[in-house]
């Protein structure tokens, strides 16, 4: 199969990825690789995650995603929300931790479809099928 028919996966930003393989973070990007998604993490202190190369700051993801995952505090993700927008996210997911009523209201704002819950669940059959022993 050719490079241009072969189906195109989706994407996801990982912002807040971990080296942590005990951390959702973590969890999260292997989860994604592992049901064949193209992952992006960031993270500004890591330079690779999980054989992935690891991108400092959303702007620095090379391509347009589908999906953002923020595992980062409302504080900090609520910043990134129109970086996110502008590399095509259209769907970004509010893991544990990472969401306030001001953050969800400017998503919202921005058109952004905001889902309160935790994205490992949309890429497996639980947080807990991404627990790879160390």
């Amino acid at each position: 199969m050719d490079e241009e028919s072969r189906p195109r996966m989706p994407s996801i930003a990982v912002i807040g990825a971990s080296t942590d393989r005990s951390k959702y973070g973590n969890r999260a990007v292997r989860a994604y690789v592992e049901q064949g998604w193209t992952v992006y993490p960031v993270n500004p202190k890591e330079d690779q995650i999980e054989g992935l190369p690891c991108y400092r700051a959303m702007a620095d993801v090379p391509a347009a995603v589908d999906r953002a995952s923020l595992y980062v505090p409302p504080a900090v993700g609520i910043r990134l929300l129109d970086t996110i927008l502008a590399r095509g996210a259209k769907e970004l997911w509010v893991n544990p931790g990472s969401g306030s009523p001001e953050l969800l209201a400017r998503a919202e704002e921005l058109g952004l479809v905001a889902v309160e819950a935790c994205s490992i669940v949309a890429a497996s059959d639980g947080p807990e099928t991404a627990t790879v022993d160390p």
